[in-house]
């Protein structure tokens, strides 16, 4: 897309989600976290259409999108946009994704769980994050490659026996609520007062909506 048809995009978006609620919507996620180096206007078209924080980059290898940045906890991005990474560990001297989609649903509750506390350790929120057809183990299948279909469908049936475990143990807010009960840091990371790394958490666990 280029940068106008994706604010145009957006803003469309933006407005029907509204129309259909009938509440602000203020947060975005770019589809298979699509956002790279190659779209440097992304943000700036996002804070264009009315947008006050985003989730889209993932700062780790994948195999299409993310963005290799060494921000790995909440930041403002050219004082105007929250930015919310998909949370990552790192093992080993390597980034892994354990918190959400596929991930979560591919590795154990235990080791979910304990790389949770590792990132809560690192004074970082975790970003859990479920698609709604990964609640629903019976929903319809598509055609797909041998890759394609095990990354799509592995442990459906075990997505909401694992988000009731997170949200039996961990204390969990949302995007919006975490941007207006951390006022100071948002204002500290505004003037560059603070660095975007040192976010305290306060054992929160983030979770998108």
């Amino acid at each position: 897309m280029t940068p106008q048809a994706f604010l145009e995009d957006a803003r469309k978006s933006r407005d029907i989600l509204e129309g259909i609620s009938g509440q602000a919507v203020n947060g975005y996620r770019a589809p298979g976290f699509s956002v790279t180096a190659e779209t440097p206007w992304f943000f700036e078209k996002l804070v264009e259409a009315g947008y006050r924080y985003d989730s889209s980059v993932f700062p780790a290898p994948r195999q299409h999108g993310g963005l290799n940045i060494n921000k790995y906890a909440p930041h403002m991005i050219a004082d105007k946009l929250m930015e919310f990474p998909i949370t990552v560990a790192d093992v080993l001297g390597k980034r892994f994704c354990f918190f959400g989609g596929g991930y979560l649903r591919l590795f154990p509750y235990s080791l979910v769980r304990q790389m949770s506390r590792k990132v809560l350790g690192e004074n970082r929120p975790v970003v859990f994050y479920i698609h709604p057809r990964e609640i629903d183990p019976s929903h319809p299948r598509l055609s797909l490659g041998r890759v394609r279909t095990f990354k799509s469908y592995v442990n459906l049936k075990t997505t909401e026996p694992k988000l009731r475990h997170i949200l039996d143990e961990f204390q969990v807010t949302t995007f919006a609520e975490f941007i207006s009960e951390n006022p100071a840091f948002f204002i500290d990371q505004a003037s560059s007062r603070r660095k975007p790394t040192t976010v305290t958490a306060d054992n929160r666990v983030a979770e998108t909506a």
